[in-house]
């Protein structure tokens, strides 16, 4: 279904910001980027969606890895024991026999499903357990080259490692491009930085919307 993402502000990456801006999306390739007007007025058949905030690429995770494989994302049924965190490193370690396979599939996915509702659409990593590799396709994510070895501890939001939106964006926003996108419900891009990924209220995942804030 040819679908239109409009926001009060796109912001492509590497371009211009367009405020009152959309992106038209039909199958998982943008089609058009530009303000709203044109956008829908060249796609009048097209499913509009209305954003809060500011449209910009999906994210990129630099700690995929040791997310997925080093760390445990508690089930919510285990928030009075874990609380609602990833435990890391010696957290994680301490959990030891009681990290059975059942268990860590299900952190892997409950991992996953958060990057997602980070705005994540692309993840890094050589992930070399066959179970971690099949969710991480199953759940659609690009998976992208490791960026060395990250400082500390690792962290969902992508902007702890990117700063920015232009290093913490999978790339720009561009016609012919797939269709990977987040929204935020912050007025701008400075905004934006400071609140970090857990303002995103919306991940379009290959054109697929993958998560949405109720």
């Amino acid at each position: 279904m040819l679908t239109v993402h409009a926001a009060p502000l796109v912001l492509p990456v590497g371009a211009a910001g367009v405020p009152e801006g959309a992106v038209a999306v039909d199958g998982d390739r943008i089609v058009a980027l530009g303000p709203v007007d044109a956008v829908v007025a060249a796609h009048p058949a097209a499913r509009v969606r209305q954003w809060p905030g500011v449209l910009t690429p999906g994210l990129r995770q630099w700690d995929g890895l040791p997310l997925l494989t080093r760390c445990y994302h508690p089930d919510p049924r285990e928030a009075d024991e874990f609380g609602e965190q990833p435990l890391t490193w010696a957290e994680f370690e301490r959990l030891g026999g009681r990290m059975d396979e059942p268990r860590r599939a299900g952190s892997v996915r409950r991992g996953l499903q958060r990057m997602l509702r980070h705005g994540t659409t692309h993840v890094a990593g050589g992930f070399t357990e066959p179970a971690v590799r099949t969710a991480v396709s199953r759940a659609g994510l690009t998976v992208v080259p490791p960026g060395g070895a990250p400082a500390g501890e690792p962290d969902l939001d992508p902007f702890a490692r990117g700063r920015d939106l232009a290093g913490a964006a999978h790339g720009p926003l561009a016609v012919g491009g797939r269709a990977d996108l987040a929204v935020f419900d912050v007025p701008d891009e400075a905004a934006l930085c400071a609140a970090g990924a857990t303002a995103c209220v919306a991940t379009v995942l290959g054109g697929r919307l993958v998560h949405r804030r109720r």
